[in-house]
């Protein structure tokens, strides 16, 4: 299953990006998250779901 990033609910804190850079990154302006590498499987997935206050992420 992929991971999804819903784009309003991303605040833009940067967590995910923090957690798992080889799967989120931060957009050209900078304010919202986004999914570099969508069929990860890495462990920090996990933690960059449950870590996001905005709860936008879903895989």
């Amino acid at each position: 299953m992929a991971i999804v990033i819903n784009d309003e609910d991303c605040m833009g804190c940067e967590t995910c990006v923090q957690l798992c850079p080889d799967v989120f990154e931060m957009n050209e302006a900078g304010d919202k998250a986004i999914v570099i590498n969508a069929d990860s499987d890495a462990d920090c997935v996990d933690e960059a779901v449950d870590s996001c206050p905005g709860s936008a992420i879903a895989k």
